[in-house]
């Protein structure tokens, strides 16, 4: 029911649209209801009519079939056209903001929740489910109404025809609502268990899609078929499960409808015997209990698909109930200006409450302008220290200090807009190379993207695409190298021209030229401005202004690489085991066989 009232404040701004739909239908509806009344009038005011000629009960006949005519072909269709269009467009626009709703909140949960929540279940929810709930709208919010208003009138116009007959013709809705009542409420519970179903069904695909490159190196397609056919199952499972509850439910609810109909029959025959009914009005009433029972059978079916959105609406709004890990705080300011002095304290990190530290007590003042680079072995957290300052994730204890002020008293927007981030694996979407540069400042005119793109020595390579820069870059930029898609993202950067520089192993797995090309544009990208550099080779970070070992989450060594060096302590190691590496590596040529031969 909460899930229904939340769903509720999207349709309100379009109640009058359902409104007036609702009243088209209506009379869209109440017309075919004429058949009966008509039919009663043929058979006994005219046919049956022994006061009237031959010649006189034709002439009665084309007059109310010549107006029949005018009520079904000239105001009927328009009436229809009108209804579905309405009912179809304002169901449209529900989802169109409830997807634009999601998206919003898909950008505002933080990298903790995509760490650990899959690409394919969150895409079913913001597709699959919030289509399901167009149901609801439809079904729900207007046909419901449509078939209680054609039955009300159904009713009504049989009462005024025959008391006891119309008794009869209702007595098995208590029954009817009671079954309704039983089988389908336990029906949302089998359809959401199917939509969860579905949806890792969705998210493994997804998944694979993306990885088919492994599957397909590793020669591993009967594993994988086999796994997916364990994903594929349980949906079936499920599935199945669903469809025979709702097989059981449709099995009861129509057998009830089905004898209403008997009764009838059984009870308007022997009225007509006795004389207490006439012919005209037996047949009506046959015609009737079509129009009264077929809305009935409607809602039976409807419940099913309405159901289905209920489920639906159950895992959107769990969706959109996910909690925002960073957000603003009331008095949050924006951040104008950022001259780029950068001040750690005593910072504490974890990325759980029940996950061991990070890192532990680290302090460490950058000023203006320094370029600091972060060193160390793997996993000892340097990754984690810069995603801290764009507050991909939020200190656990201690503070940073943006020129003075704690970084969580700024509006995180305006403070990620004054800081650029380089990663190792930079993601680019499949538009064309134009539209992924202008990724760092949309609406930036043609002149400065290709300046961007000389700064980042990528001009000459995007030239010679087969469209330039109007080339499209496939899904992750498949199409390109790894040290193209790297340029490109220096690019971006470069336009956005960022006062803060974050660099997360950005020429890490890249061949000798693309680094050097790449180690180019960063040392342009990094003038005047703070600059963090994570790095994996030391060679390439002995410009930097300090550098600062870290281990287990906590500073070892800060220095010049000079210093760091004469001291001959953690680092001054680590660069002579690198250098060392570096000198005993064969050169290395590939055998057909895939091994190496020195």
């Amino acid at each position: 029911m909460n899930s229904i009232l939340r769903y509720l404040k999207f349709v309100k701004p379009y109640r009058w649209q359902i409104i007036v739909t609702i009243l088209i239908g209506i009379i869209k509806f109440a017309i075919p209801l004429i058949i009966p009344m008509l039919i009663k009038y043929v058979v006994d005011d005219i046919i049956g009519n022994r006061g009237l000629t031959d010649h006189e009960k034709i002439q009665k006949l084309f007059l109310i079939m010549g107006a029949m005519v005018v009520v079904f072909i000239v105001l009927r269709p328009p009436i229809e056209y009108y209804r579905q269009y309405f009912a179809q467009w304002t169901s449209s626009k529900i989802l169109y903001d409830i997807r634009n709703t999601l998206y919003s909140h898909i950008q505002k949960l933080s990298f903790k929740y995509y760490a650990n929540a899959r690409a394919g279940e969150i895409i079913s929810r913001v597709i699959n489910d919030v289509e399901q709930t167009k149901t609801f709208v439809v079904s729900g919010l207007m046909n419901f109404w449509l078939d209680i208003a054609t039955i009300f009138i159904a009713i009504f116009i049989m009462f005024s025809m025959n008391v006891s007959l119309t008794i009869v013709s209702i007595l098995l809705f208590p029954l009817y609502a009671i079954s309704v009542r039983y089988f389908f409420g336990n029906l949302r519970k089998f359809t959401r268990i199917r939509s969860q179903a579905l949806a890792e069904v969705q998210s493994y695909l997804h998944e694979r899609v993306q990885g088919m490159s492994v599957i397909k190196s590793f020669a591993i397609e009967e594993y994988e078929q086999t796994q997916f056919d364990r994903v594929n199952k349980n949906f079936l499972e499920k599935a199945l499960q669903h469809t025979s509850w709702n097989a059981k439910s449709f099995s009861v609810v129509n057998t009830i409808t089905d004898i209403a109909p008997l009764l009838v029959i059984g009870y308007s025959s022997y009225l007509v015997i006795q004389h207490s009914l006439t012919l005209g009005t037996m047949v009506a009433f046959f015609a009737y209990i079509d129009k009264l029972y077929d809305p009935l059978r409607r809602l039976v079916n409807s419940s099913t698909t309405v159901t289905q959105s209920f489920a639906s609406m159950d895992r959107v709004f769990e969706f959109m109930d996910e909690k925002y890990d960073i957000v603003d705080s009331p008095d949050a300011k924006e951040c104008v200006y950022v001259a780029g002095d950068v001040s750690f304290e005593n910072v504490f990190f974890s990325y759980g409450e029940k996950e061991n530290m990070v890192l532990e007590d680290l302090t460490l003042h950058v000023k203006r302008g320094e370029t600091i680079a972060f060193v160390g072995m793997s996993g000892g957290g340097k990754s984690t220290i810069v995603s801290l300052i764009p507050r991909f994730y939020d200190v656990t204890k201690g503070r940073i200090i943006l020129d003075g002020v704690d970084i969580r008293q700024f509006k995180v927007q305006t403070l990620r807009d004054k800081i650029g981030v380089v990663f190792q694996d930079n993601i680019l979407f499949s538009e064309s190379v134009k539209e992924n540069i202008l990724l760092g400042k949309p609406g930036a005119s043609d002149e400065e993207v290709f300046q961007a793109a000389k700064a980042a020595n990528a001009h000459d390579f995007i030239s010679n695409l087969s469209e330039g820069y109007d080339t499209k870059v496939g899904e992750r930029g498949i199409k390109l190298s790894g040290g193209q898609k790297q340029r490109i993202a220096i690019a971006r950067v470069f336009l956005k021209n960022p006062p803060i520089l974050i660099l997360d192993e950005a020429t890490s797995a890249l061949d000798l030229e693309s680094e050097h090309l790449i180690q180019e544009a960063l040392e342009e990208l990094a003038k005047d401005r703070t600059t963090f550099i994570v790095a994996h080779r030391l060679s390439t970070i002995t410009h930097a202004n300090r550098i600062v070992l870290i281990e287990h989450g906590q500073i070892v060594e800060v220095g010049t690489h000079e210093e760091l060096m004469a001291k001959q302590g953690n680092y001054y190691n680590l660069f002579q085991i690198q250098q060392l590496e570096r000198k005993k590596k064969p050169k290395q040529n590939h055998n057909c066989f895939g091994f190496y031969n020195s």
